[in-house]
């Protein structure tokens, strides 16, 4: 069997056999041999990846713009990085989501794996670093205190603006279905009671406008992502860089990503800062719990099929019982339901690394970048498993809708501007015990005729599309002569 080819590398601990053809290198190596935590490399996200390669790039040209890396150098980084950022070699950043250091081995991670890739654009071995070095030349200027945060701001910048598109298609569905359902009167519930006539069309655009408002809550809060602190370095100081750097970083990196980003007025404060991850990972959580509430009430309103609510029907997307035929259960809502679970405790556990950061430095951004990354990428998934496998294959059981409305009481809200309010709780406490339609105890009672009844209990009228335009008088009828099952009230 052949013997795998290595090749030896160093640093202030010692030296290690790295594969001849990995191009990450010995930095990486003892970062795989310490955090075999998650079995989840950093590249499991490829907008964070993408978002290192770019704070790479950016700083290779500030470097050769204020003179302090030689252009050859600089150029191949920056070569080198854009391949990255297209998507290539992504595959070499093998480093655990979740580790120790702040940050520290992913950094190191992305150093060497464009020094590498730069070294063979020169036509050089992987590893010849006394030619370009991962950290004198790819992380000058830098440091992971400052690389790693900017980083993750960016990668989120991109990967939100995956979830946001998804959201507004998922959006679009539900509008869809709310033309669809305009003219479905049914009966609307408050506290799982029946309450006053609506249209199935009103309760999905409900649904329609509350992600409309989530898209408009997240692209707020994602802005304090635009605050970066390059430059600051190790805790703020800006130690080892020039003066001309930060200015000079941020205008290639918003040349780079084309976001408006910004750099922070107090770089100490902003270095130890994790405050936007919080914001944001709460606006997560608050788009992951609005649709949850709307799986449930896709659950409640599918329930049955026969002795549930059976309103509306999902899509049956595989056998809900390996011991009941034919049933089928509310499986893509289910689903949706969970990752707003795991969204919810992503989000204490992104509060929780925030607060335990200590003095000029959060070492605990590992697992906040994760967290958030995993609750974006999750619910992207989710939102498009609900837009195609449920929401767009939704469809009314009209006629029981319609019988619903038939035999509820409810209606006879819309009558108390014209009955009072005594009369009508009178005539719906008759209508409950005798099971009787409540437009005709309406007429038989002599309160109203039975074309003004017909007018005002219109699917119209009762769904407040058509509303009442003119005051009317409430008929002068005493409740004690409205007859309750026989008995006067």
């Amino acid at each position: 069997m052949a013997t795998a080819k290595m090749r030896t590398e160093t640093d202030s601990l010692g030296s290690l056999e790295i594969p001849a053809d990995a191009y990450w290198g010995i930095h990486t190596a003892r970062a795989l041999e310490n955090f075999p935590i998650a079995k989840r490399p950093i590249s499991v996200y490829p907008e964070m990846i993408v978002g290192l390669a770019m704070v790479k790039q950016a700083s290779a040209r500030a470097n050769k713009e204020i003179g302090v890396l030689p252009a050859q150098k600089a150029d191949l980084i920056d070569r080198a990085a854009q391949l990255v950022i297209d998507g290539q070699f992504h595959d070499e950043f093998v480093s655990g989501v979740i580790q120790g250091g702040a940050g520290t081995s992913t950094n190191m991670n992305a150093n060497e794996v464009i020094t590498n890739i730069a070294l063979e654009l020169a036509g050089r071995e992987k590893g010849d670093y006394a030619y370009l070095s991962p950290i004198d030349d790819t992380n000058r200027s830098q440091s992971t205190n400052d690389v790693y945060p900017t980083a993750i701001k960016v990668g989120l910048s991109l990967s939100l603006q995956s979830l946001l598109d998804e959201l507004d298609l998922l959006r679009g569905s539900f509008l869809g279905k709310a033309r669809e359902f305009h003219d479905v009167l049914k009966v609307g519930r408050t506290q799982l009671q029946d309450a006053v006539p609506m249209t199935l069309g009103q309760e999905f655009h409900g649904f329609a406008s509350t992600l409309g408002f989530d898209h408009q809550r997240l692209t707020e809060n994602a802005s304090l992502l635009f605050e970066i602190n390059m430059g600051a370095t190790a805790i703020g100081t800006g130690i080892t860089t020039h003066p001309a750097y930060a200015p000079a970083v941020l205008r290639h990196l918003r040349e780079i990503t084309r976001m408006p980003l910004n750099t922070a007025a107090d770089l100490v404060e902003a270095t130890s800062d994790t405050g936007s991850f919080m914001s944001f990972s709460a606006s997560l959580k608050r788009n992951a719990m609005k649709l949850s509430k709307i799986c449930n009430d896709l659950r409640l309103l599918s329930s049955g099929p026969q002795a549930g609510l059976g309103e509306i029907n999902l899509p049956a997307k595989q056998a809900g019982s390996s011991i009941m035929p034919g049933k089928v259960n509310p499986v893509i809502p289910e689903v949706v339901n969970q990752v707003a679970f795991a969204v919810a405790g992503a989000d204490l556990t992104v509060t929780m690394a925030a607060e335990a950061g200590q003095l000029q430095l959060n070492a605990f951004e590992p697992v906040i970048a994760h967290s958030i990354f995993q609750s974006i990428t999750w619910m992207r998934q989710a939102m498009w498993t609900l837009r195609v496998n449920c929401v767009d294959g939704i469809t009314a059981n009209r006629e029981r809708l319609g019988a619903m409305v038939g035999q509820s009481v409810g209606v006879i809200t819309a009558l108390t501007p014209f009955i009072g309010y005594a009369a009508s709780a009178a005539l719906a406490k008759t209508a409950l015990l005798t099971h009787r339609n409540v437009a005709d105890l309406v007429v038989e009672a002599g309160l109203m005729s039975r074309e003004e009844v017909t007018k005002q209990l219109a699917p119209a009228r009762l769904s407040g599309l058509e509303t009442i335009t003119a005051a009317i008088p409430v008929v002068k009828q005493a409740a004690e002569n409205v007859v309750v099952d026989g008995v006067g009230a």
